[in-house]
């Protein structure tokens, strides 16, 4: 299965995640001196955004209204791996007022780069801004999406304020030195119902330590978790809500 976000203050912005449960057989990047969280990521009315200050980890808005995104991608992507990568943009862009663009000469941009595992920061952080997506063990467009996510500011669904209430984390069948994986953060959850179908969501069996479950949810325990289809209708909706995306945030 695969794994199943959030914004954070000032400095946290900063700290590099690392997600290699959808590649189980890759080994993580090493971190070069970032705290490794929740799996993949660097740098997340109650509350699965934690707000930056001011807007210090949100892309910036146009004046026309849009928010641009812009990107390179590594020419060691052969085609098929390129439409794979742009499906990902598209299934986020074609519902919202973010649009992934081609790089032309923007100081701010994601270089998406095929190294060890699938990761990303959280949120902007300025300059070039690492995406891996190795092939071809990353090459889904849902997976894609997922860390596409995490640089727009989102963390895993899972870690949010309210999440005691809808799954219950087994922690005895948790890998001992990846349980910070399974962290509660105070977030704003953009007063959003819990999504179970986010494609932020850590799969059912994510850092199983012997094959067992690491996540239950509930009420219903046999509530599907952890797809990388693509994102559900409520992961556009809070990037709608986070961008201030006006026409596009009804759903």
């Amino acid at each position: 299965e695969y794994p199943g976000k959030l914004v954070f203050h000032g400095e946290q912005c900063r700290e590099l995640f690392f997600e290699h449960e959808t590649c189980g057989y890759l080994t993580p990047p090493v971190s070069r001196g970032f705290p490794l969280r929740e799996g993949d990521i660097l740098g997340s009315g109650s509350r699965s955004v934690i707000t930056c200050l001011g807007d210090s980890c949100r892309w910036p808005r146009s004046v026309d209204g849009f928010v641009y995104v812009p990107y390179i991608i590594s020419p060691i992507y052969d085609d098929m791996d390129r439409i794979t990568v742009e499906t990902g943009m598209l299934d986020i862009s074609s519902a919202t007022c973010v649009k992934f663009v081609p790089r032309t000469h923007e100081a701010n941009f994601l270089n998406i780069q095929s190294r060890t595992g699938c990761w990303s920061y959280l949120g902007m952080i300025g300059g070039s801004q690492t995406v891996s997506l190795q092939s071809p063990g990353c090459m889904w467009s849902g997976v894609a999406a997922h860390e596409l996510m995490h640089a727009l500011g989102f963390v895993h669904e899972q870690s949010r304020s309210d999440r005691d209430h809808h799954v219950s984390i087994l922690w005895e069948n948790i890998i001992e030195n990846q349980r910070h994986n399974f962290k509660k953060y105070e977030t704003n959850n953009l007063n959003t119902a819990y999504d179970y179908s986010s494609v932020m969501h850590y799969g059912r069996y994510a850092f199983s330590e012997d094959g067992g479950p690491t996540i239950i949810p509930k009420p219903d325990p046999y509530t599907p978790i952890g797809q990388r289809d693509g994102p559900s209708l409520t992961d556009i909706h809070k990037i709608n809500i986070l961008y201030n995306c006006g026409r596009y945030s009804s759903y």
